[in-house]
């Protein structure tokens, strides 16, 4: 509900700000967009997690020096999870996990995260339709963490509720850096402003639980992790434009 006011507030600032025509100059503006991106995995976060999807906000100021700077924060999720035999040992003979009242629970485990990063982006005017846009970089460095999410639906097994999750939830976390390379838009007139390119991240994270309930013998490894994604993003921009300044005349 507060994403959707969020975005029906950028929606109504476009219709009220949004007015300026940009062909004949470079401008500085703020920058908003709503964003999503298709990420795949690689180096240790691919033993954990398979694709993954992101849908976030970015927030920032281009200057009339086509330099972008702003803060973007993105929640990531999917339901492709590679760990093996995480919850064998809370299963029965015949491969179930039953809840406190002896039923059979469905279980699922999913893939959730989020990150937090500063940026600097620069627009290089080529094959624009105006000084305002053109091939889109940028470089962000922040903060990112990863862990599993189990759901029980309207089952309670006590194994895997409350705290206890966090035994098997392998939370994941630390310091991250991350490049863009794509398209911006920034149209002469009207809505028909977005960038979309391919971008990836790369992350020196550390779990940070002590102990694993699936393996309580097996020392949790203290080494830096290096998670990288990489995929495509598409978001669609909001210039908020000042209103050019009416002219009146009077006899």
């Amino acid at each position: 509900m507060r994403f959707c006011l969020l975005v029906c507030f950028i929606i109504f600032g476009f219709h009220v700000f949004g007015q300026r025509n940009v062909k004949d100059s470079i401008i500085s503006t703020p920058w908003v967009s709503v964003q999503y991106g298709l990420n795949w995995t690689a180096g240790d976060l691919k033993d954990r997690l398979g694709l993954m999807n992101q849908i976030g906000l970015f927030a920032g100021y281009k200057i009339k020096r086509n330099w972008v700077i702003g803060i973007d924060g993105s929640y990531m999720f999917g339901n492709k999870v590679r760990e093996e035999g995480l919850l064998d040992h809370l299963r029965d003979e015949k491969g179930n996990i039953t809840d406190m009242n002896g039923d059979i629970a469905i279980v699922q485990i999913l893939g959730r995260g989020f990150h937090v990063n500063g940026n600097v982006g620069k627009i290089i005017p080529v094959l624009s339709p105006n000084k305002n846009s053109g091939i889109y970089v940028n470089f962000g460095v922040g903060y990112t963490a990863y862990k599993y999410r189990i759901e029980t639906q309207d089952h309670v097994v006590p194994q895997i509720e409350l705290d206890y999750k966090k035994g098997y939830d392998r939370l994941t976390s630390g310091l991250n850096t991350q490049q863009f390379i794509g398209y911006a838009l920034m149209a002469n007139q009207g809505a028909y402003n977005f960038y979309a390119g391919f971008y990836i991240q790369e992350a020196f994270t550390y779990n940070r639980r002590t102990v694993f309930f699936d393996q309580p013998d097996v020392p949790v490894s203290s080494d830096m992790r290096l998670d990288i994604q990489y995929g495509f993003k598409v978001a669609w921009l909001v210039p908020l434009y000042k209103r050019i300044p009416k002219e009146f005349y009077y006899n």
